[in-house]
């Protein structure tokens, strides 16, 4: 199976209202200015959309709500993945009804498989739906690794069509891009490391940044795939502050403070996240009126 999300995907934090209810009006309207400032597409529902604290119905609910108002504007996929392969599966299946583009499949978290585990996991799930499947590593989060060897093999599966690396370790990509397909997508899944990860191979990223200065992420990616490698670099650089400003506290407590700070009713986080402390949110209110996101 041969696909392209596209090079940008952003990871959209879920909005809430001021109960702490599910704000999917907010999150259509966010969305829709998401793929008219850079993105490609959106991803639903991951880490950075409060997965662990969202219900399974207001997962399948921002699903819908999404990809019915913005399915032919841009990619959208859904986070389904679970620490109970069972549960992932459903969550799929019932993703695949509403019509999503893809699917993200983060690697078991808390349980900690051996790696013949999260082949059968990850094997299990893609088995169960025509749906292209996004692997997710990120060992910070779940306490485990999805080791190189274990990806190539998953790469074999058709419909396994790519992979979002936060590892940090372009080394483990290297190994990964040097016996996977030629059409197997490698996406970063850390802002920081976007550039380093173009360098090895890597395709796009799932970027938490994107929510503010989307446009200059795709025109660093962009600049580097037209062989404009200096521009790309000197992006990068221009960008990095905002990238690490998006990591001082737990993702995705930074950027909803961003976001809410360019205009967006997105809330705060649910518990037990909380809020950025007031000095915390100066200093990030300083960071956006530097960047002209916002005015002072």
């Amino acid at each position: 199976m041969q696909v392209n999300f596209g090079r940008v995907l952003t990871a959209m934090v879920t909005p809430f209202d001021e109960d702490g209810k599910v704000n999917y009006d907010e999150a259509v309207r966010l969305a829709n200015f998401l793929l008219e400032n850079g993105s490609d597409g959106v991803v639903l529902a991951g880490t950075t959309g409060e997965s662990p604290t969202l219900t399974h119905q207001e997962e399948f609910e921002l699903f819908k709500a999404v990809y019915d108002s913005l399915k032919h504007k841009g990619t959208i996929i859904a986070g389904t993945g679970s620490n109970s392969t069972e549960t992932a599966i459903n969550s799929t299946k019932i993703a695949e009804n509403v019509g999503v583009h893809g699917v993200l499949l983060v690697a078991p978290y808390y349980n900690k498989p051996p790696q013949e585990g999260l082949y059968q996991h990850f094997k299990a799930i893609a088995k169960s739906t025509s749906l292209p499947c996004i692997l997710y590593n990120i060992p910070g989060r779940t306490g485990v690794n999805v080791n190189p060897d274990t990806i190539i093999r998953l790469s074999e599966i058709d419909n396994i069509v790519a992979l979002k690396d936060a590892t940090g370790s372009t080394e483990q990509v290297s190994q990964i891009l040097t016996s996977v397909k030629e059409n197997f997508l490698i996406y970063s899944g850390d802002d920081s490391m976007t550039l380093p990860m173009l360098a090895v191979g890597g395709y796009g990223v799932i970027s938490v940044a994107s929510h503010v200065v989307g446009p200059e992420i795709r025109e660093m990616i962009m600049d580097f795939v037209n062989g404009n490698i200096t521009k790309a670099k000197d992006m990068h650089l221009k960008l990095y502050p905002v990238f690490k400003a998006m990591f001082t506290s737990t993702n995705p407590i930074p950027v909803k403070a961003a976001t809410n700070l360019i205009g967006f009713k997105v809330g705060n986080p649910r518990l037990p996240l909380v809020a950025l402390s007031k000095p915390e949110l100066e200093k990030l209110k300083e960071l956006l009126i530097k960047f002209n996101k916002i005015s002072r």
